[in-house]
């Protein structure tokens, strides 16, 4: 047996059977669901359900070339995120019939990507004999690591949405409208439409689409909401961060979130 394949044997071992379970059963799942896909031709969705297994092999990927151990709740509740949004979110349509699935999640993931940051600054901290950062500046930079995730994720939906005109950044109607594109004389004074009761869209082909209640949003509330829940996970996760740094004794079960130095 390779060298590699007895440090995979030694970390099946060792690693919680409840993680596994979860592992292979998501897997499994999302195997019969890419099946479904293909006889029924919906070929965008059997990609989805291809990206979503080769999301499932990147915690272990990272964890073999960083030599990173992720622990048993982390592993599990990641691999649990990657099913939500993409099998449940996309394919099953989780983000229309559920209203704050996509909001739950944006929180989730800011929760996750600042215990990532802190990780990352933490290990360092600990294991060089020439760096001493304080608790508050972990913490800060765990803050910025998981909103700089936020913002490059809103990128990506802004990016699918202008070229490859989905709707990841989810319109939504509004029924007031504030703009100074609608003041007259130019000015920076913005004119206020309260009340709306309906948008008509007329296009060149001579057809009319009719919006009740508001006009559509074109995504930029989604994207606010999204990056201000972000903004909650990654400061909850941070006051805990700071509070683990501080007493480590007293705060053990933030060690679940927390991706730790590999000895294997």
């Amino acid at each position: 047996m390779g060298k590699f394949a007895k440090k995979m044997k030694k970390k099946y071992e060792e690693t919680n059977k409840k993680s596994i379970a979860v592992y292979l059963t998501l897997r499994l799942l999302v195997v019969a669901s890419m099946i479904f896909q293909i006889f029924m031709g919906n070929f965008e969705n059997v990609f989805m359900c291809a990206l979503a297994l080769l999301l499932f092999t990147i915690p272990t990927i990272i964890s073999e070339k960083f030599k990173i151990g992720l622990p048993s709740l982390l592993e599990a509740i990641i691999y649990l995120f990657i099913f939500s949004a993409t099998i449940l979110g996309e394919i099953n349509n989780f983000y229309g019939i559920i209203p704050f699935w996509d909001t739950m999640l944006h929180t989730l993931n800011g929760f996750l990507c600042a215990g990532i940051g802190f990780s990352l600054v933490d290990l360092l901290n600990q294991n060089s004999k020439n760096i001493s950062l304080s608790p508050i500046y972990v913490v800060i930079v765990a803050f910025c690591f998981s909103m700089t995730i936020g913002i490059l994720w809103e990128f990506y939906e802004f990016t699918a949405d202008s070229v490859f005109h989905t709707d990841m950044q989810k319109d939504r109607i509004v029924p007031s409208i504030s703009s100074v594109e609608l003041n007259p004389s130019g000015e920076n004074i913005p004119i206020k439409v309260s009340d709306i009761e309906k948008t008509e869209i007329y296009a060149k082909d001579g057809s009319v689409t009719t919006i009740e209640n508001g006009y559509l949003d074109i995504g930029i509330v989604d994207t606010m909401k999204d990056l201000f829940v972000n903004f909650i996970g990654a400061v909850i996760f941070s006051i805990i961060g700071f509070l683990y740094v501080k007493n480590r004794g007293k705060y053990k079960f933030t060690e679940n979130f927390i991706p730790i130095k590999d000895n294997l």
